[in-house]
């Protein structure tokens, strides 16, 4: 007993990174999909009772309602990123209320449960798709699943003609839902590209988000954010700190993504609620597709995800100029941009070329884009009946903001 205590020690202090690390390679840490059952809590029973009490003959009626039951909110939490926590746990219950008592007490009401879910979350019912709400607003709280309510004691039952009643109501049960939770991070601009266009390469340099970069397709299996100061005040000794916007990196799209090519058009929902797109095309000496058929079949894969996103305004940037001698193609692209009225950058992140003018010409492209309102974000102004702001998390996420 004593050497497999040794050696169960062993493996907890000595073995416990390594398997962590090979562990935690099959742990998927970014999950924007989420099926879960939620339950609100039945309403408690009434209660027949009479009063007994002395020199009180024939005390009538005396009892109390049954509590009700508590219900199910889904609250936006400005601290999560990701839907992780509901891969595995996907049965939520609130309390019921407990059942009511003599002398006309009344029941307890049940406990309400508040699922909390990342900032940009919108909430289907997943068997009719209906949508229910879209948690854009940190401290957004949205009711799911209403509670009970708790049946009458016999109390109310008392007629002139029936003074001693023996009904009463049962408990009504809670509502209960199978939902879809899909999460669509809230970002400004969105990187989009053919694998290797230098998507993560470029969000490194102009923000601190630090997303692996590799000399091999899909180095990016899931989105990255980062915040991007365009200005570069630091907010320190009187410095305003200047316009700042938050860039979301997509995995990279092939031909043929929407029928399941590469990693599918899935990551495109991150992409829906950014105000404007920036299109990278690598146009290196190493890569030899045509930059003009590329942007085409980028554009094609985002029309058949949704047309919406062809709409959003466009900027077209031609990566990796410090390896680019045969400037040919680069002009071909820029003069495909110029007659189709698209504004056009060469770069190289690598080199810091051309970085700075870019980063400025996205956040004066912002400037003249308006943000979106919660209703307008949510496109269902119904979705927006049975909410509630919790002014605590609101301040907390303007706090940090600041």
């Amino acid at each position: 007993m004593e050497t497999a205590f040794r050696e169960l020690a062993y493996v907890i202090v000595f073995e416990k990174e390594r398997l962590a690390r090979e562990l935690g390679s099959f742990i998927p840490v970014f999950v924007d999909e989420a099926k879960i059952y939620v339950k609100a809590g039945n309403g408690g029973n009434g209660c027949v009772a009479f009063r007994r009490e002395k020199y009180v003959p024939r005390g009538g009626p005396s009892g109390g309602d049954g509590g009700n039951g508590g219900s199910v909110y889904l609250e936006a939490n400005p601290n999560d990123n990701t839907l992780l926590r509901y891969r595995y746990n996907r049965e939520f219950k609130a309390d019921r209320g407990r059942h009511g008592e003599g002398s006309n007490c009344t029941g307890h009401s049940g406990e309400d449960l508040v699922l909390q879910v990342p900032v940009g979350t919108l909430a289907l019912d997943d068997q009719t798709g209906e949508p229910i709400a879209d948690l854009a607003t940190a401290g957004l709280r949205v009711l799911v699943a209403h509670g009970g309510r708790g049946g009458r004691g016999n109390q109310h039952f008392a007629k002139p003609w029936h003074q001693a009643p023996r009904e009463h109501e049962d408990g009504f049960p809670g509502e209960d839902r199978h939902l879809r939770l899909e999460l669509k991070l809230l970002a400004d601009v969105g990187l989009v590209g053919f694998p290797n266009a230098g998507k993560s390469t470029l969000i490194s340099v102009i923000s601190a988000a630090r997303p692996k970069i590799a000399n091999y397709p899909f180095t990016t299996l899931e989105p990255n954010l980062g915040v991007v100061n365009a200005d570069g005040g630091t907010g320190k000794e009187g410095r305003e700190i200047g316009r700042t916007f938050v860039v979301a990196d997509l995995p990279g799209l092939i031909e043929g993504a929407h029928q399941g090519a590469g990693l599918g058009i899935r990551f495109l929902r991150h992409v829906e609620r950014t105000r404007l797109l920036v299109h990278l095309v690598d146009t290196s000496d190493s890569n030899a597709d045509d930059p003009v058929h590329v942007f085409e079949v980028i554009n094609g894969e985002l029309a058949a995800f949704s047309e919406s996103l062809m709409q959003k305004p466009m900027i077209v940037v031609a990566t990796k100029l410090d390896a680019t001698t045969d400037r040919a193609r680069l002009e071909a692209l820029r003069d495909y941009c110029k007659k189709h009225g698209l504004e056009f950058h060469s770069i190289s992140a690598a080199a810091g070329e051309g970085m700075k003018e870019l980063v400025r010409s996205i956040a004066d492209a912002l400037d003249k884009i308006p943000k979106p309102s919660l209703e307008h974000a949510s496109g269902d102004k119904s979705m927006s009946a049975a909410v509630e702001v919790n002014p605590s998390t609101q301040h907390a996420a303007e706090d940090r903001n600041s």
